[in-house]
């Protein structure tokens, strides 16, 4: 019975690992990719999916649930993500003076701020720690939910407050995006020139945040701006 038990685990986890590395599978594929027949991996799946770890989409596909991303968040941790995090957003308010944000996602459709550095304008963007956003229509949600963007950022002006531009960049290792890095800037404040300036310092952060330290140094030793 124990070994029955530890091998069901083991099935479950190939499984629910398949479909978080493709992101979306079929019942079929995630089957063949698993190595397992249509009727186990039905079973498991509807197991995993009893428990948050796996939804259905609306076209019946597999995708990474909410558990998963929870997990996911945390063993990147608030805690740990946040420590890595915020040297860059120091920096990046440094650079720009505006307020910068660490966002994740929280679940199906939306984000959550997890870490922001306020701007050193009198007139900034208050702290949204812990706020939830939506990832439709929003800079943070570009780069969460969709591919590379262009140039590595994303801008996007009046997504989620009026008169305010969002400019944001993922974090992306093995090129996931499994966090964002943005600053958030009245709109008033802020040129199409200034738009991509203040997207390329994002961008920068973004990809060195999850970089090896001995990277960085070499870039560093370089020359380049770290």
């Amino acid at each position: 019975m124990a070994e029955s038990s530890t091998r069901t685990v083991e099935r479950a986890l190939v499984l629910l690992g398949a479909v978080c590395d493709a992101g979306s599978l079929s019942l079929a594929d995630a089957a063949r990719e698993a190595e397992l027949s249509a009727s186990t991996a039905l079973r498991l799946l509807r197991t995993l999916e009893g428990t948050g770890f796996v939804r259905r989409d609306p076209l019946g596909a597999y995708r990474p649930g909410l558990r998963v991303v929870q997990l996911g968040a945390q063993a990147l941790g608030h805690e740990s993500l946040v420590s890595l995090a915020e040297p860059a957003l120091e920096r990046l308010v440094r650079q720009t003076g505006e307020s910068a944000y660490l966002s994740v996602p929280s679940h199906d459709g939306e984000g959550v701020y997890l870490a922001m550095r306020e701007g050193t304008h009198s007139v900034r963007h208050a702290s949204w720690i812990g706020r939830s956003i939506p990832l439709d229509g929003t800079a943070v949600g570009a780069v969460l939910a969709g591919g590379p963007p262009a140039g590595g950022f994303v801008v996007v002006r009046d997504g989620i407050e009026a008169d305010v531009t969002a400019i944001a960049a993922p974090v992306s290792p093995g090129g996931r995006a499994v966090a964002a890095l943005s600053v958030v800037v009245p709109s008033y404040r802020i040129t199409a020139v200034e738009a991509r300036r203040f997207g390329a310092l994002v961008a920068q952060e973004a990809a060195a945040l999850l970089t090896p330290p001995d990277a960085h140094d070499t870039a560093t030793t370089r020359g380049e701006p770290a």
